[in-house]
């Protein structure tokens, strides 16, 4: 594999930020391009969930252009460039799966996780809290369910399903107390505590969250679409008894998945 294009794209992005190249891409820094990153990995991961194959290639194209404009600019600024990305990235793929590249044996995915983890912590000497490592830009539902999976590793983990369902009932609990005092602050306090102890029930089960979290938005989505097409008034007309009359209807009538 020559990897022509590939090659040629990275002179495009030189060209691009060289002083004979794009106005827009020279005013670029690694700041100022946060938001673009979030935004393509963002539309790639739809495009997975679509199943369209073709929008899915032009999106990673988009996610490489991000991965490509960070380097060159690193490169320009003398710390790295694409070259030295790829090499640690190599270097640090072979270091943990030595059951592929090495003589370390495994039996399931399950062994190939451990074993990454303990290199990884190996790699890493430098953090010293199982909390160490929690990305501070991340979505708060993708945080909290690393921040339980690092706890449970400790063994810091409920006895059984049954003691979560009471904890996330207590929270609930103190937030009504909250609530019943007109503590505001306490009441956000709480709010957090109900939501990240349901995180907590979610990867009890193996469910991951945020994909849950954003299923439940697209399905709703969906049903509020097919209400605003079933009405026969303008929406802000309607009873609490016909909105809930017209939300059952959409729901037996958009048959879908999420």
């Amino acid at each position: 594999m020559e990897l022509k294009e590939l090659k040629e794209l990275i002179e495009v992005i030189a060209k691009l930020r060289s002083p004979e190249g794009c106005p827009w891409d020279r005013e670029q820094t690694h700041r100022s391009l946060k938001p673009h990153m979030l935004e393509e990995a963002y539309e790639a991961v739809d495009a997975i969930d679509s199943g369209d194959m073709v929008n899915l290639r032009e999106e990673l194209g988009d996610v490489l252009l991000q991965v490509l404009l960070h380097s060159q600019i690193a490169d320009e600024e003398g710390a790295f460039n694409v070259e030295d990305v790829a090499k640690e990235l190599k270097e640090k793929l072979i270091h943990r799966h030595p059951h592929v590249f090495g003589t370390a044996q495994v039996n399931s995915a399950s062994d190939v996780l451990e074993n990454w983890d303990k290199l990884k912590k190996e790699e890493k000497t430098y953090r010293k809290s199982a909390m160490d490592g929690i990305s501070k830009s991340q979505s708060a539902l993708m945080s909290a369910q690393k921040i339980s999976k690092k706890a449970v590793k400790t063994g810091f983990e409920w006895r059984s399903e049954e003691e979560l369902y009471e904890c996330i009932n207590s929270e609930f609990e103190e937030f009504k107390e909250a609530k019943n005092q007109g503590d505001r602050d306490a009441m956000e306090d709480e709010f957090g505590d109900i939501l990240f102890a349901t995180v907590n029930l979610a990867r009890w089960n193996k469910i991951d969250a945020e994909q849950a979290l954003l299923r439940a938005n697209r399905k709703f989505m969906t049903r509020f679409r097919k209400m605003e097409e079933l009405a026969t008034k303008p929406l802000e007309e309607y009873s609490f008894e016909e909105f809930d009359a017209l939300w059952r209807r959409a729901k037996k009538e958009v048959v879908t998945n999420y």
